[in-house]
């Protein structure tokens, strides 16, 4: 087992997971200044949120990929997919609560995703037991 690999992996998770959470959280309040200036009218702010949400959904597998490779580990296809989906699932899943004034992914929630991704980061599939 390369205990450095998972190392390496919770680094990259967590600064991925920091960025992404910021992205979200800078973007959700673009979304709302932009429904307030408009007067609340129907779908106002829905291009900046879904543009918000696009952009975190293809940011977390990149920075990943992006993160590992240069921390100098090759074989990080399942890293990248699988935390890719989960990243997906678990902003979606908390979107209504990063999406108000002040709010955030639970720590609980982004701890255990840190975690996931740290398993995650140590399966190399170049590796045969």
């Amino acid at each position: 087992m390369r205990y450095a690999r998972f190392v390496k992996g919770a680094v990259t998770v967590a600064a991925a997971t920091a960025a992404c959470h910021a992205l979200m959280s800078a973007g959700f309040a673009w979304a709302r200044d932009s429904a307030d200036e408009s007067g609340d009218s129907p779908f106002s702010g829905a291009f900046e949120f879904a543009l918000t949400t696009a952009a975190s959904w293809i940011l977390m597998p990149l920075l990943l990929w992006a993160g590992m490779r240069m921390m100098g580990e090759a074989g990080n296809t399942v890293l990248v997919v699988v935390g890719g989906f989960a990243w997906l699932g678990l902003s979606g899943y908390f979107t209504d609560d990063i999406d108000r004034a002040g709010g955030h992914i639970p720590i609980l929630a982004l701890t255990a995703f840190v975690l996931l991704g740290t398993a995650l980061a140590g399966v190399d599939p170049g590796r045969r037991s």
